[in-house]
């Protein structure tokens, strides 16, 4: 239980603070460009228009908004955490009693090859990540639809209760979970990229006798992961538009 509250407290500082981050990148991805491009200079030199980057867009956000402008939506997302973190961690909790408590009389396990055990824990850790996107996606939808009223300066979604009621309101229960199957998609197939990846690079590529080979497996298991996102980053950007879309906002129209 207790490492269960240090990664909700640890996971909600991180939310806040990449919070302004993932507000950008949404609007962004939503097609809103409101500042003109400028001229610079690309990788290899060249004169290059180019759209304003993070700064740029969180200057103009603070100007409107003020820097409280930057957080809008962090509610729901807080609490799209905290939920997500206590569904994951109870479900691999459970995972890890049925262990203790199958076959009492047998104390030897079967032995599992390396490629098993990946298996085996990396689908149960998708069973986890499953129930708390389950769990968590109405809150998801309701971040980011908070978030793309910037666009239209409407309040139509302006906290988490009344967010809920306007959804229910006007869509029903499936309006809780527009762009859930792209999300889920995505996030299963990242998952089992980014371990199977890297147990072949663990596996095949790398020389136990190395020196730090521990550093250097985890450095494979972060550049998985970040390859794995690039690929399934479409499932991330179809899910997202689905989830604004007819939503009631001038977003629809951009």
């Amino acid at each position: 239980m207790a490492d269960t509250c240090s990664q909700m407290l640890l996971g909600s500082g991180l939310t806040v603070l990449s919070h302004p981050l993932m507000y950008i990148k949404v609007l962004v991805q939503v097609g809103h460009e409101p500042l003109p491009p400028s001229l610079g200079r690309n990788l290899f030199g060249r004169q290059v228009y180019q759209l304003p980057g993070f700064f740029a867009y969180a200057k103009h956000i603070v100007k409107i908004d003020g820097k409280a402008g930057l957080f809008k939506g962090l509610a729901p997302r807080l609490c799209a955490g905290t939920i997500g973190t206590l569904v994951h961690s109870k479900v691999l909790q459970n995972y890890q009693k049925a262990d203790k408590t199958e076959e009492p009389g047998n104390s030897q396990k079967e032995d599992l090859s390396s490629l098993q055990q990946v298996v085996k824990e990396t689908a149960r850790e998708m069973v986890a990540r499953s129930c708390a996107t389950i769990v968590t996606h109405p809150f998801h939808v309701i971040t980011l639809r908070c978030m793309v009223q910037f666009i239209g300066r409407e309040t139509k979604y302006s906290g988490v209760f009344d967010s809920v009621v306007t959804i229910y309101r006007e869509e029903g229960i499936l309006g809780f979970f527009a762009g859930f199957i792209p999300r889920l998609l995505g996030d299963v197939i990242s998952l089992w990229l980014c371990n199977m990846l890297a147990h072949l690079i663990n596996t095949y590529v790398l020389d136990n006798s190395m020196s730090h080979v521990g550093e250097i497996k985890n450095c494979s298991q972060a550049v998985t992961g970040f390859f794995a996102s690039m690929l399934t980053y479409p499932f991330l950007l179809v899910s997202n538009l689905m989830a604004v879309n007819n939503c009631g906002s001038v977003m629809r129209m951009v």
